[in-house]
């Protein structure tokens, strides 16, 4: 089957490219870094010889490693690094360079529990191919100028059915300026279900991505890489798979999700999944299944756990909530909200919460949906405080006991801003 390609991989298959570049199906892109190990992996068309070189500097790659045989496919890995420091690498076939120079480099996580900046990029519902998709990208690094810490995709990377083809041109791409320096965390989305499946992790979801299914970056193993843990800095995220795993309490995702977090002492705590517990956009949280089960099921949880952020996508649409509670009930009414106020700090004032992990203090849910796909819905879901239907991301900082998440459309406008301190 020919792939199908966006707008924007016709224009990429339109450019000229140098002779080793047109070898590269996919770019090198950073995945399973802790603090001090990173696996990159990168594609070539045809089946090649892989060798990765990597050092303190793009000019003095002094340490190298090389895949045990020919293959499209090639994952290797970065063992002894420092941690919070940076190392180069390059890519070669043989002796032919791929990829390399001043913007292929890993930063190693912190130690967990370092308390420090952390900056992270926030999509979901992106993989079109469309031309809204890159100006949501080139609005997000307009506002970043540098490189943010993460990657965190909400899932719906590669419409429309997930297959390895969408995945190059609509995901790897587009983003491959982002990849190279950037560690991408994935959720698995609907369309990605279309042709992986969770049980067996098999598929092109599973075939691209590395992630932990033994806790080797921190938190409780899963045995999967449908759902994981990760440590970055003084924040604890959990990664769940609302997609195409069993979403019952009594199932192995969330008897997990109870052991890893009370596992887990970090100063912060973000989950993230693609299908939304609260939203009125392309998608109603009161009549949808998947949906309902995630606040029924995985909030409690979450909630007694003391998460602080839940990102999600599905709904094409951005909506950010109040600061709520045991909003649980089907349908969703105004109960659960804990702090009415707009959580703006030009507006009515930050919200705020106590230190550490706390059992039922507050969270704020953000629906990220909008990074590439059409958007619809009228908004108006009882306990969103504001909603915005138009195509853009999300910026998210932590520092000094602050999280500060900002909405940046693709016209480079911040249109909402909110603030959780602790």
């Amino acid at each position: 089957m020919i792939p199908r390609l966006g707008l924007f991989a016709l224009a990429l298959c339109a450019l000229p490219r140098p002779a080793a570049a047109q070898e590269l199906e996919r770019a090198p892109y950073l995945q399973l870094v802790t603090s001090d190990s990173a696996t990159i992996v990168w594609k070539t068309w045809t089946e090649t010889p892989g060798e990765l070189r990597w050092g303190p500097s793009p000019d003095a790659l002094d340490s190298s490693a090389t895949s045990p045989a020919s293959a499209t496919q090639h994952a290797l890995r970065i063992d002894g690094l420092e941690p919070d420091s940076r190392t180069y690498y390059a890519v070669y076939s043989g002796d032919i360079l791929l990829a390399g120079g001043d913007q292929h480099f890993v930063r190693t996580a912190p130690v967990a529990g370092t308390r420090r900046p952390l900056r992270m990029w926030v999509l979901g519902d992106s993989g079109t191919g469309s031309l809204a998709q890159t100006r949501v990208r080139d609005a997000l690094m307009e506002q970043v100028r540098g490189v943010p810490d993460l990657f965190l995709h909400l899932g719906d990377m590669a419409y429309g059915d997930g297959e390895e083809g969408q995945f190059t041109w609509n995901f790897y791409a587009p983003y491959a300026d982002i990849l190279r320096n950037t560690p991408v965390w994935p959720a698995i989305g609907n369309h990605e279900a279309h042709t992986s499946v969770s049980a067996t992790e098999s598929g092109p979801y599973y075939d691209g991505y590395v992630l932990p299914r033994g806790g080797e970056a921190g938190g409780l193993p899963s045995g999967t890489e449908a759902y994981y843990s990760f440590d970055w800095a003084n924040a604890h995220f959990v990664v769940l798979d609302s997609a195409d795993s069993p979403l019952g309490v009594d199932d192995a995702m969330l008897r997990w999700l109870t052991e890893d977090l009370s596992s887990t002492e970090q100063d912060w705590l973000i989950a993230f999944w693609h299908h939304p517990p609260y939203t009125k956009g392309s998608h109603d949280s009161d009549v949808e299944g998947q949906l309902i089960a995630m606040r029924e099921n995985a909030l409690p949880i979450l909630e007694a756990g003391g998460v602080d952020l839940v990102l999600t996508g599905h709904s094409h649409i951005y909506e950010r909530s109040y600061l709520l509670d045991g909003g649980y009930q089907t349908p969703s009414t105004a109960d659960g909200i804990l702090d009415a106020g707009d959580g703006h700090p030009d507006g009515d004032g930050e919200y705020s919460k106590a230190a550490g992990l706390t059992a039922h203090d507050g969270a704020v849910y953000i629906v990220a949906g909008h990074g590439g796909t059409a958007v619809e819905g009228q908004g108006g879901h009882p306990l969103m405080q504001t909603w915005e239907v138009a195509n853009g991301s999300v910026l998210l900082d932590l520092e000094a006991g602050v999280l500060h998440a900002r909405n940046i459309r693709q016209d480079g406008a911040i249109t909402d801003e909110v603030v959780l301190r602790k």
